[in-house]
C-alpha cells in the first residue's frame, strides 16, 4: 500500500498543480469566429482580458455589424491589436468602419503591399491616417505579439517563413518527400501572409491567412518548425491553392474550423486532406460548401450556415456548368458546384445527406429544447453596396475575396472556441447551440 501511494502521489500532484495554475476563477481563451460569407475576421480575447482580431472582413458595414455582435458579446470597449494577414478586400475592406466603431490600439501586417493595384481604393494611405494615430507594428517570422496571457508568434510574414523551430518543432517532415508545386502566378499578396502560432499552456492553434501552397512548403520542409497544434484555423478559407498537406498533416489538429462562404473553399483537394490528416476529429464549417457535397461537408451540426433544404438540393441535382472556380465545376481551386438551376429544386425535394434525427435541419432550425443562439446571432446587411471588387470567377474568386458577391445569411451565425490552459477546449456553432468538448490530450514530442 505505501509502495502504491508513493507511486499514485506524483500524480496527484501533478494534476493538483496543473489545477491550482488554472484556478477556479481562471478564464479561457475565447475565439470568435464571425460569418464574412468567405472573408475573414477572428476575434481572440485572453484570459486576461486583452483582445486581438485577426482581419476585419469585407466593406459595406454586413461584415462589421456581424463582427461588433462578437465584440458586443465579448464585453470589449476597444481591440487592443489588429493583425491584417495582407491587403486583399475580404481581409481588410472593414477595416475603416471598423475603426469608426471602437478603438484600435495596435496596428500589425507585413508591411507595405506587394500588389501594384489595390483592391479597396486608396487604403494604404487611409491605413497609414489609421495607424498614424495609434502604434503600428511591421512583423517578420518569429516576432512576438505581445498580448498578455498568450505565447503569440508570427511564423509568416512579408514572403519569409519561421528558420529557428518553436518547441515541439524541428523533427523532419516525411510529407516533404511527396511534395509538388504549383504554379500560382495571380494575387501575390496571399504569399505575404503574417501566420500566427499562438499557444495558451497546453493548447495551441495555428493560422496562416491565406498563405499559398508553395510557401506552405518553404514553411515545413525539410524540418516542421512548428510541431503539432490541437486547432487549425483553415487557411484561405479551405481553398486548394492553399491547405498542402505538407502543413495540414505535419500539424495534424484534432480539429479544423473553416472560414468558407457557400461557393467559396471547402475544396476538392482540401476537405480530404483535412480528413485525412493524422488524429482529425472534426471540420468545423462557417458554411455548407457548394462544392463539397454531400460527400465531404461535414454534419449539419458542424455547420454554422447553412442553406434551406429546397436551395440544398437544387444544387445537388444540379447538371454542371461551366466556367471557373465557383461557377459550375469543382475546378482546381475548389469552389463548387453552382447554384441551384432556374425555378430551384421540386417541391418537397430532401436534402441529401440530411441531419440524423434530432440535429438541426438544414433550414438552421435547431432541434427541440436547443438553446437559443446566442449574439452570435448577428443580422446581415444584406447585399454588396455597388462596386464591390471581386475576383476571377466572379463569387468564388481564386483569393480575392469577393465572398459579398454570394447572397448573404441572414441571420448570420458563428462558430466561438473556448481553450483552456490544460488543452481542453470547446467548440460552439452559434446557429443550434451545438457544443463539442475536446478533452486534453498529451502532445506528441
Amino acid at each position: 500500500m505505501k509502495r502504491l501511494a508513493a507511486t499514485l502521489l506524483p500524480t496527484f500532484v501533478f494534476a493538483a498543480t496543473i489545477a491550482a495554475a488554472q484556478g477556479p476563477g481562471t478564464k479561457p481563451l475565447d475565439i470568435y469566429i464571425v460569418d464574412t460569407e468567405g472573408g475573414k475576421a477572428a476575434l481572440f480575447v485572453s484570459p486576461s482580458g486583452q483582445s486581438l482580431l485577426i482581419d476585419s472582413g469585407n466593406p459595406g458595414g454586413r461584415d462589421t455589424d456581424r463582427l461588433m455582435a462578437a465584440v458586443t458579446e465579448a464585453g470589449l470597449k476597444q481591440i487592443d491589436f489588429l493583425i491584417s494577414t495582407h491587403y486583399h478586400v475580404d481581409h481588410i475592406g472593414g477595416m475603416a468602419e471598423l475603426v469608426k466603431r471602437i478603438p484600435v490600439g495596435t496596428f500589425i501586417d507585413h508591411g507595405p503591399s506587394v500588389e501594384e493595384r489595390e483592391q479597396v481604393q486608396n487604403f494604404q494611405a487611409s491605413y497609414a491616417e489609421m495607424w498614424g494615430k495609434a502604434k503600428h507594428l511591421v512583423v517578420k517570422p518569429g516576432d512576438k505579439v505581445p498580448i498578455t496571457g498568450l505565447d503569440w508568434t508570427i511564423v509568416t510574414a512579408g514572403g519569409n517563413a519561421l528558420k529557428n523551430p518553436l518547441p515541439g518543432g524541428g523533427k523532419p517532415n516525411p510529407e516533404c518527400a511527396s511534395f509538388t508545386p504549383k504554379e500560382i502566378t495571380n494575387d501575390p499578396e496571399n504569399a505575404q501572409s503574417v501566420g500566427s502560432v499562438v499557444t495558451l499552456g497546453q493548447f495551441r492553434l495555428a493560422d496562416f491567412g491565406d498563405l499559398l501552397w508553395n510557401k506552405e512548403q518553404e514553411l515545413m520542409c525539410p524540418n516542421n518548425p512548428i510541431g503539432t497544434v490541437d486547432l487549425f484555423l483553415v487557411t484561405h478559407h479551405g481553398l486548394d491553392q492553399s491547405n498542402s498537406p505538407v502543413l495540414v498533416h505535419a500539424l495534424a489538429p484534432r480539429v479544423a474550423v473553416m472560414q468558407n462562404g457557400t461557393r467559396k473553399g471547402a475544396g476538392a483537394q482540401t476537405m480530404p486532406t483535412l480528413r485525412s490528416s493524422p488524429g482529425l476529429e472534426d471540420v468545423w464549417q462557417l458554411h455548407w460548401g457548394y462544392g463539397a457535397g454531400i460527400e465531404q461537408n461535414s454534419a449539419g451540426v458542424f455547420i454554422a450556415n447553412v442553406d434551406d433544404n429546397a436551395t440544398i438540393a437544387g444544387i445537388l441535382t444540379a447538371p454542371p456548368r461551366g466556367g471557373g472556380p465557383g461557377r459550375g465545376a469543382a475546378g482546381p481551386q475548389g469552389a463548387g458546384a453552382g447554384g441551384p438551376p432556374a425555378g430551384g429544386a421540386p417541391a418537397g425535394a430532401p436534402a441529401a445527406g440530411a441531419a440524423p434525427s434530432g440535429a438541426p435541419t438544414a433550414a438552421g432550425a435547431p432541434p427541440a429544447g436547443a438553446p437559443a443562439p446566442g449574439a452570435g446571432a448577428a443580422p446581415g446587411a444584406g447585399a454588396p453596396p455597388a462596386g464591390t471588387p471581386q475576383g476571377p470567377g466572379g463569387a468564388a474568386g481564386g483569393g480575392r475575396g469577393a465572398g459579398q458577391a454570394a447572397a448573404a445569411h441572414t441571420p448570420a451565425y458563428m462558430i466561438k472556441i473556448s481553450a483552456k490552459p490544460d488543452g481542453s477546449f470547446t467548440v460552439t456553432n452559434t446557429r443550434n447551440g451545438f457544443t463539442k468538448s475536446y478533452a486534453a490530450r498529451p502532445r506528441p514530442r
